[in-house]
């Protein structure tokens, strides 16, 4: 008879705080909770009833305008570096590597600005679902 110790919890390296009524998010949140295997990233929907921005200083309308991350430390960061952090803690960094690249970093930049004011009307488009209030569902 084989016994095994209770795996302790793993306390996230980075938490994302992402919008769960956004369909875009929805499917990059779903594919990084996938890739997700040791626990290091915390997936925090701004959405959710028990979510409390003011916790992080921030209001809801901060958090929906732009991604939002927190450390362990309590340091709070967005945009894209989000981008960067969110995918170094399930082990693919790499993938956002050009993003930081001195040259790059700017077009990246203004890119993500671009998607951040539009994520919810090209969700709409991609998931051919009805939206009320700037609110989708899937």
């Amino acid at each position: 008879m084989s016994m095994h110790k209770p795996s302790k919890a793993v306390q996230p390296e980075f938490i994302l705080f992402y919008d769960g009524q956004c369909p875009i998010c929805q499917k990059e949140v779903a594919w990084l909770r996938w890739k997700n295997k040791h626990g290091k990233l915390g997936l925090q929907d701004i959405n959710a009833e028990d979510f409390e921005p003011a916790h992080y200083h921030k209001t809801h309308d901060e958090m929906m305008a732009e991604i939002h991350g927190a450390y362990p430390d309590g340091t709070i960061i967005k945009g894209l570096e989000v981008f960067s952090a969110a995918y170094s803690a399930v082990g693919l960094g790499w993938l956002m590597a050009p993003t930081q690249w001195p040259l790059l970093k700017p077009m990246f930049a203004k890119f993500y600005a671009l998607f951040a004011r539009n994520r919810l009307r090209w969700g709409r488009l991609l998931s051919k679902k009805a939206c009320a209030n700037g609110k989708c569902g899937v």
